[in-house]
C-alpha cells in the first residue's frame, strides 16, 4: 500500500526551515521544522532537519532527541547514525558514540560503493571504531595477562578467544562433519596436549619416523598416492585442482581400519609408535594413519573432516620454512618433532610456500572428550549399522 503524500503545509514548512537554516536564523528554522513535523510526523527526513537546526544552536539533547526520533521511525538512517555518532562522540560519551559509529558503519557497509560525501564521514567512522576496540583489546588483555600463568592451556586459549571474538577480530568457528556428528562435544579448534599423555613418547621417536619415511619416498612404488582421487564424473569442487595429482601425496600405514602391511613392513619404528597409542579400532572406519605430503608451493583449500568422534594428530617430520595450518581463527607454524591435535570438523586448511617438500604423520584418535561408555556406544552403533547390511560403503 502506497502511502499518502505529506500535506502541503508540511512541504512548505520544511522550505521555510530550510531557508532560515540556510540563512543563518537557526531558531526560526527550528519553529519551521516542528510545524512540518506537526504535518507528516513519520518522516524521518523531518526530524533529521530539526536536529540540524538544534546543532547550529548548540542544543546538544534537543538535537539527539529529534535524532532518535528519526531513528524510530528508521532504525537504518544512516544519516541519522552518523550525526548521532559525531555528536557523542564530540560530547566524550565514548561508549555511545562506539555504538552509533558502529551502526552507521556496518550500514555503510551495506550500500557498496558509498555516496562521495559519505566517505570521509565513514572513514572516520572506522576509525573511531578501530581505536575504540584497539584500546578495549588492549586493556583486556591486560587484565588476562595477570591471571594467564595461573590457567590451563585450554582456559587460556578460549579466554584468548573469548576477548577477540567478543571484540570483533576472530570468527568462532562450529563444527561442520560430512558424517558421523556426536552432539554436546565442545567445539574446540586444537586441543589440550594434556588429553595425550602419550604424546612425548611419539614425538621422541621423530628422528626414526621421518628416516623411515625418507627411505619410503626414496622409493615409494605403488605405496605413494594422490590424497584426493574423485570418483568419475564428480562435479567441480575445491578439489579438483589436486584430483590425483601428488601436490598432495600420502602414503598410508592403516586407512579406514586396514593396515597396508607392505607399507608397515617398510616403516617397523612408525608401526610401533602407531600401536602404542591408545587409539580407535572400529573396523572399517578406524585408524587411519599416513604420511602427509604437500609438494612446494601447494596450498589445500579450506575444508571440513567427516566426524566429531575422532580427532586428528599431526607429528611434523620435515617442515620448511613458510609452512603453515589454519584451525578455524588460529594459525599454527609446524614445529618437526612437536606434534598438535584438533578437531577436522573445524574448518581448516593448510600451506606449504616453500621450495622445498613439507611431510607430516598424521593419524587420528578418540575425541577426548568421549567417556570410555561413550565409545563403547559409538562402537555399538557401528557394528549393529554393519550388521543391518543397510551401512552406506564409505
Amino acid at each position: 500500500m502506497t502511502s499518502s503524500p505529506p500535506p502541503a503545509s508540511a512541504v512548505e514548512a520544511n522550505r521555510f526551515g530550510i531557508a532560515a537554516l540556510q540563512a543563518g536564523d537557526a531558531e526560526a528554522a527550528t519553529r519551521h521544522f516542528t510545524a512540518a513535523i506537526a504535518g507528516d510526523p513519520q518522516s524521518g527526513a523531518l526530524q533529521r532537519n530539526l536536529a540540524s537546526a538544534w546543532r547550529a544552536l548548540g542544543d546538544d539533547a534537543r538535537e539527539l532527541a529529534a535524532l532518535d526520533a528519526a531513528l524510530a521511525i528508521d532504525r537504518r538512517d544512516l544519516i541519522a547514525w552518523i550525526r548521532k555518532a559525531e555528536r557523542h562522540e564530540a560530547q566524550g560519551d565514548k561508549g555511545a558514540a562506539l555504538a552509533a559509529w558502529s551502526a552507521a558503519v556496518a550500514l555503510g557497509a551495506q550500500l557498496g560503493p558509498a555516496p562521495p560525501a559519505l566517505q570521509p564521514l565513514l572513514a572516520h567512522g572506522q576509525a573511531f571504531v578501530i581505536g575504540a576496540t584497539d584500546a578495549m583489546f588492549a586493556a583486556a588483555s591486560d587484565a588476562f595477562g595477570s591471571i594467564r600463568d595461573d590457567l590451563s592451556e585450554t582456559e587460556a586459549r578460549r579466554g584468548e578467544a573469548f576477548i577477540a571474538s567478543a571484540l570483533g577480530r576472530r570468527r568462532i568457528y562450529q563444527n561442520e562433519c560430512a558424517g558421523i556428528y556426536y552432539p554436546f562435544l565442545p567445539a574446540d579448534e586444537f586441543f589440550d596436549r594434556g588429553h595425550f599423555p602419550w604424546l612425548a613418547e611419539i614425538e621422541a621417536q621423530t628422528g626414526a619416523i621421518r628416516a623411515e619415511l625418507q627411505a619410503l619416498l626414496g622409493d615409494p612404488g605403488e605405496a605413494l598416492r594422490p590424497y584426493v582421487r574423485m570418483e568419475a564424473g564428480t562435479p567441480d569442487s575445491i578439489w579438483s585442482g589436486l584430483d590425483n595429482q601428488l601436490d598432495w601425496g600420502a602414503c598410508f600405514l592403516w586407512e579406514y581400519g586396514e593396515p597396508n602391511q607392505l607399507v608397515l613392513d617398510r616403516c617397523p619404528a612408525t608401526a610401533a609408535a602407531l600401536a602404542a597409542i591408545p587409539g580407535a579400532r572400529i573396523p572399517g572406519r578406524a585408524p587411519s594413519a599416513f604420511f602427509s605430503m604437500l609438494k612446494p608451493h601447494t596450498r589445500i583449500p579450506p575444508h571440513t573432516g567427516v566426524t566429531n568422534t575422532r580427532a586428528i594428530v599431526h607429528l611434523p617430520l620435515i617442515v620448511p620454512p613458510n609452512c603453515g595450518f589454519r584451525v578455524g581463527g588460529e594459525t599454527r607454524i609446524w614445529e618437526e618433532g612437536r606434534a598438535f591435535v584438533f578437531d577436522d570438523t573445524i574448518e581448516h586448511e593448510a600451506w606449504n610456500d616453500s621450495d622445498d617438500l613439507r611431510a607430516v604423520l598424521i593419524f587420528d584418535v578418540w575425541n577426548p572428550h568421549l567417556s570410555a561408555r561413550e565409545r563403547d556406544l559409538l562402537l555399538r552403533y557401528f557394528a549393529s549399522a554393519d550388521a543391518s547390511g543397510y551401512a552406506v560403503p564409505r
